[in-house]
């Protein structure tokens, strides 16, 4: 199963739209999972339809039509991997602890809102993944995205893409 995880695209306020090589890899894979920030509800239209599969939530830049489509936090299972998906953790200082708290029963943690790519493994296992943000790097050098593949309960493939400068 080929994943395609993004957050904190803030379309259209950031970005007139996704950069291509994005929409290429939305439209090969067979779950697209967004940390939130959509900003406008065409977004979320967009990506339904252009995705097999949608896993979203909102984000605290999300109005009251993203709020009503979308949930704060998602839950998953995926080929046997149990997946979470919000989009604030709150500060970096002990996020992995504190996610391990809050999801403990998840193999994965997929989040947002600090435009920075993140991977790492808390206590007991819980894999944390922030995507980065494809069209507002703010301080990184590139914007971001992630694909990933899952197989039997196992997450492996993690790819950071770097996009070219607009």
């Amino acid at each position: 199963m080929e994943l395609v995880i993004m957050a904190d695209t803030h379309v259209p306020k950031r970005a007139r739209d996704l950069p291509a090589a994005l929409w290429t890899a939305v439209e090969a894979a067979d779950v697209v999972l967004h940390a939130g920030d959509w900003v406008d509800v065409s977004l979320l239209d967009a990506l339904e339809a252009r995705s097999r599969r949608l896993v979203g939530v909102y984000g605290n830049n999300d109005g009251p039509a993203l709020r009503a489509r979308l949930p704060e936090v998602a839950r998953v299972e995926l080929d046997g991997l149990r997946v979470a998906v919000v989009h604030e953790t709150g500060p970096k200082t002990r996020r992995e602890e504190r996610s391990a708290a809050a999801f403990g029963d998840c193999d994965l943690l997929v989040f947002g809102h600090s435009h920075i790519p993140w991977d790492s493994v808390a206590p007991g296992g819980l894999r944390l993944l922030n995507p980065g943000s494809p069209t507002d790097r703010r301080a990184q050098p590139h914007a971001t995205y992630l694909t990933a593949r899952v197989a039997a309960g196992r997450l492996d493939g993690v790819e950071l893409h770097r996009l070219p400068p607009r």
